[in-house]
């Protein structure tokens, strides 16, 4: 059996750090459950960007989106910058990604292409062909679509065919697709969701894998529980709407809180300005959050479902695992890419609004006679570590020109720690506006907004659910004075060095 450890890195999209079993008795998570009892379960793991590209891109790179350069959605990760695959595949890793990228954006220009976008995206043949490094993965297989989008293409469609399913266009959206019907219920048969076809992929790489003298690097990426609300049966009718918790504002609560987020909740509130040209594409959720309670909770039933039905396939990859034998040399991480807001605050889906609903995220890691089991930990830790402990884990080097930091002897032990005491989280949208940064230590959070003077502090001791924003408070001057030369001096810390200094001239 080989020394250095294999490394499975499983995400889902857009996952609430509550949609977790081990969290909350109302979601059924047994896979995810059994993950967390084998290992750690972080309750202090913080996003770098609460949107995909710009995360997905940090845990790969082990920069913040500020400098790996896919700052926003709609923007691209430079091919040039050093990835986790480049480096484990150089130390001689299979290296594979399975599932959502989304590493590039949907449109391209003749300046900044893109194989994720239209018209590549639906070009089977090319995918049928496609034998080449992806960001320094030596083997990937891609689709790009949520639930039904029609932006479904790639491998993902190739598999379907391959499997017998001749009309998969049926069960998505024009223009790709035919479907029509609005309902929560997907028709997919459930063999020929994506959750089987990455389950099924990865578990193929695995037994091949499992013949090889070397070790693997696999990311097996979920498209779950990121809205459309969708998910076939008997998922869908797996929780009932009646019995779920619905979460809601708190009357007053935003009275204290910048302007747009009193704006959600005005059925009246005009956010054009936010979508002007001068600031380039809208801005996910800078519009009216006013939502019907019944309605809401029907989603968040099949939100739950689609929580569910993930973790079922997560369990078919993990029992492979251990089939083959590869479980004990094995590091798995479980988190997701950013949270997701159903009634917290007022507010759906995402935003600028950096809220632990949306900046916190469930993670779980397991590496036996490594990590201890059975802990739950509230060291903070960030994704954009992730490339860092996987090396660090692996016995490599980790480069000058990563941000983020190696976890990977803190998690070993009797005690789960951490090498970091505070996280950053970014979210720059657009060039200008809307653009913000907030800072968070293990009991305060700071937000600040570029060419504003407003912002929030919050005291996660006293105020867990960030109802009391005390940044105009005269009682928290000196306080928040403090932190925002915390958050400065832990921005300068995290600033990459591309070189040590070598010479004095």
């Amino acid at each position: 059996m080989a020394t250095r450890p294999n490394i499975l890195l499983i995400t889902s999209d857009q996952q609430h750090w509550i949609a977790l079993g081990v969290q909350n008795p109302q979601v059924k998570t047994p896979n995810l459950d059994r993950l967390a009892a084998q290992g750690a379960l972080f309750e202090r793991a913080y996003c770098p960007n609460p949107t995909c590209t710009p995360t997905r891109a940090s845990i790969i790179t082990g920069l913040l989106p500020s400098q790996h350069g896919a700052w926003s959605l709609g923007t691209k990760l430079p091919e040039q910058v050093p990835t986790v695959g480049d480096l484990l595949t150089e130390a001689g890793y299979h290296t594979a990604l399975v599932g959502k990228a989304h590493f590039q954006p949907l449109r391209e220009t003749p300046q900044y292409r893109s194989v994720e976008s239209y018209p590549t995206l639906q070009q089977l043949d090319f995918w049928k062909n496609w034998d080449q490094p992806f960001y320094g993965f030596r083997h990937v297989e891609l689709t790009r679509n949520h639930a039904d989008e029609a932006h479904v293409g790639q491998h993902y469609a190739i598999w379907m065919e391959q499997n017998g399913c001749d009309n998969w266009r049926d069960y998505f959206r024009p223009p790709t697709g035919t479907r029509t019907s609005k309902s929560r219920t997907w028709e997919i048969p459930e063999k020929y969701h994506y959750n089987a076809w990455i389950a099924d992929r990865s578990n193929a790489l695995i037994d091949c894998y499992a013949e090889s003298e070397e070790p693997f690097l696999l990311w097996s990426s979920f498209f779950d529980p990121h809205p459309a609300y969708l998910i076939p049966e008997p998922w869908a009718s797996m929780y009932d709407p009646k019995d779920i918790d619905v979460p809601a504002v708190t009357p007053g609560e935003h009275d204290k809180n910048p302007i747009t987020f009193r704006m959600t909740q005005d059925k009246n509130a005009d956010f054009s300005w936010y979508s002007k040209e001068e600031h380039g594409s809208a801005c996910h959720g800078m519009h009216c959050h006013l939502h019907d309670r019944d309605e809401m909770a029907k989603n968040i039933a099949i939100y739950y479902g689609m929580v569910s039905c993930m973790d079922h396939y997560i369990g078919k990859i993990l029992d492979n695992l251990e089939a083959k034998g590869l479980a004990d040399n094995t590091m798995v991480v479980f988190t997701t890419d950013h949270g997701h807001f159903f009634g917290q605050h007022g507010l759906m889906a995402k935003g600028p609004y950096h809220y632990e609903d949306l900046v916190k995220v469930p993670f779980i890691a397991r590496w036996p006679g490594k990590i201890a089991a059975g802990q739950r930990t509230d060291a903070i830790t960030s994704l954009v570590d992730l490339t860092p402990t996987f090396l660090g884990a692996a016995g490599q080097k980790v480069p000058f020109t990563m941000s983020g930091i190696d976890q990977s002897q803190a998690w070993c032990g009797d005690a789960v720690a951490s090498e970091r005491d505070f996280a950053i989280v970014e979210n720059r949208h657009n060039p200008t506006r809307v653009h913000l940064r907030t800072y968070v230590d293990a009991r305060y959070k700071l937000t600040c907004y570029r060419g504003d003077d407003h912002g929030e502090l919050f005291d996660l001791e006293q105020d867990p659910g960030e109802i009391d924003n005390k940044w105009d408070n005269p009682d928290y001057a000196a306080l928040k004075s403090q932190l925002l030369l915390k958050a400065l001096q832990r921005d300068m810390q995290s600033e990459p060095l591309h070189m040590p200094r070598i010479s004095g001239a």
